[in-house]
């Protein structure tokens, strides 16, 4: 009653900061992960390591997906199942997610171990990358168990309804992978394999913390061996609620295939790297913009649902304003110190220098509006609209990307995919901006006639809230 009492009456601005520190800490601890690796294999490496972590870069987004699969569907099924007072269905659920991220886990190492190879040349690694990015994946792909299960279970953990301790999560794994990367790659001298080591050992210290709060007892649900058999009707949800996530996560897999091939096509194995460092530190900046939209969505959801739309509208302006502040502010960093940015990465490689001065800036032209964009397309995902949600939230990373990415680089060279960004990210941002004006439209409308009706109600009853009599 109290935290509805906070979403319907409170602070907008106090109640999204407060929502969303713990999940922009732990999108953050996330992105640290990419951010990290290629700083310390750039130094360490070269701009080969950087171009092999990039080529890798797509089947690690397929492991990230099959963990959203069952994680996020999970979690959504557990929350349903504890909002019906269901315990033990939740269990079962959690038994279920468990066995099957597994199962999962089991098969991808499997399959990216048997077609390591063709499947790093399918993502654009050149024969001059292929030996770093083998090095690197091969490690990563026989620890991609913790991650599927690591990432999957805390997903369970947040849906149980303990944010704080699926944020810890993730900082744990983040701050031992940024400690154990110097030590493996500058202390031991492993190269790629160190830090492919950094990431599975951080992975798994991970996993076993998530592991070792459902086996405590101080979680509300607990794995039981009893639950630990797939049963189908349970299964099937999980898979249907977590197919969008995964949907968006396997287009975005695709992407990077794609650009990597257009990348090495038109400017070779250094442009592969620049963009390497490009989309970390996209990824770096664009994080927090994604806790922002976990922490307005209950606020905009429960306002939407109580028919309060000024604060529904009051919420989706405030966070427009935090992401676009957050975007603004990284867009000055890499426009005004664009050479320091890949100085990070790599302070020996003169050309690297060149073309990614040339290429962030280019690139990232149009991020200031990133932050509307993507605010305003999981706005629909908050009021009950999955659909629009998600074909909003596809037409800039896909639907809109793919196409700028085969076609500008016959007419501009190298150039035409850098520019390809900002093409995408106008004309998503039109379209979404355009689809947003025609909802708040119909918002207003509602908002009348639901003031309307509230005034007839009043004007009907007396001050003890009883009929009128005429």
């Amino acid at each position: 009653m109290d935290r509805s009492i906070r979403l319907g009456k409170g602070s907008v601005p106090r109640l999204l900061l407060k929502f969303s520190a713990p999940a922009i800490l732990g999108m953050l601890a996330q992105a640290l992960y990419n951010v990290v690796d290629r700083i310390f294999v750039g130094q360490a490496v070269g701009s080969e390591g950087i171009a092999g972590t990039t080529v890798s870069f797509p089947f690690m987004l397929v492991l990230l997906a099959f963990g959203m699969l069952v994680g996020f569907g999970g979690a959504a099924l557990v929350s349903i199942r504890l909002g019906e007072q269901k315990k033990d269905e939740a269990e079962r659920v959690l038994g279920n997610a468990t066995v099957l991220l597994a199962v999962v886990s089991v098969l991808l190492t499997a399959i990216g171990l048997a077609f390591l190879n063709p499947l790093l040349k399918m993502f654009g690694a050149s024969e001059q990358v292929l030996p770093y990015a083998h090095d690197y994946l091969q490690i990563v792909v026989f620890g991609s168990a913790f991650q599927v299960v690591g990432f999957g279970l805390n997903a369970v953990i947040r849906g149980e309804g303990n944010p704080r301790t699926a944020m810890y999560t993730l900082l744990i794994g983040a701050g031992l992978n940024t400690i154990l990367d110097p030590i493996f790659l500058f202390g031991f001298g492993w190269g790629m394999r160190g830090a492919a080591a950094a990431t599975v050992i951080s992975q798994a210290v991970s996993a076993i913390w998530v592991l070792s709060y459902f086996l405590r007892r101080k979680s509300l649900l607990h794995i039981h061996v009893s639950n630990l058999r797939l049963r189908s009707s349970i299964s099937v949800s999980i898979v249907t609620i977590g197919s969008p996530m995964f949907a968006m996560q396997m287009a975005a897999s695709v992407v990077n295939a794609i650009l990597n091939n257009q990348l090495r096509i038109f400017g070779g194995d250094l442009a592969v790297s620049v963009m390497g460092i490009i989309h970390a530190v996209a990824l770096f900046i664009a994080m927090p913009i994604f806790g922002i939209n976990q922490g307005a969505q209950p606020i905009i959801g429960y306002n939407y649902g109580a028919e309060n739309f000024d604060r529904v509208k009051k919420a989706l302006q405030t966070a427009i304003l935090f992401a676009t502040a957050i975007c603004v502010a990284g867009f000055f960093v890499v426009i005004v110190l664009p050479s320091q940015v890949i100085w990070l990465f790599n302070r020996q490689d003169e050309l690297l220098m060149r073309l990614g001065t040339h290429a962030i800036r280019m690139s990232l032209v149009m991020f200031p509006i990133i932050g509307f964009q993507i605010v305003s397309a999981s706005y629909f995902q908050a009021v009950g609209k999955p659909k629009q949600a998600l074909f909003l939230g596809l037409s800039r990373q896909v639907l809109l990307l793919i196409p700028a990415i085969l076609i500008l680089p016959y007419f501009f060279g190298l150039n035409g995919i850098w520019a390809a960004f900002p093409v995408s990210d106008l004309a998503s941002s039109i379209l979404t901006g355009t689809w947003l004006f025609l909802e708040l439209g119909h918002l207003r409308k509602r908002h009348v006639e639901v003031a309307n009706d509230r005034s007839a109600s009043a004007a009907h009853t007396d001050s003890h809230g009883l009929p009128r009599r005429f």
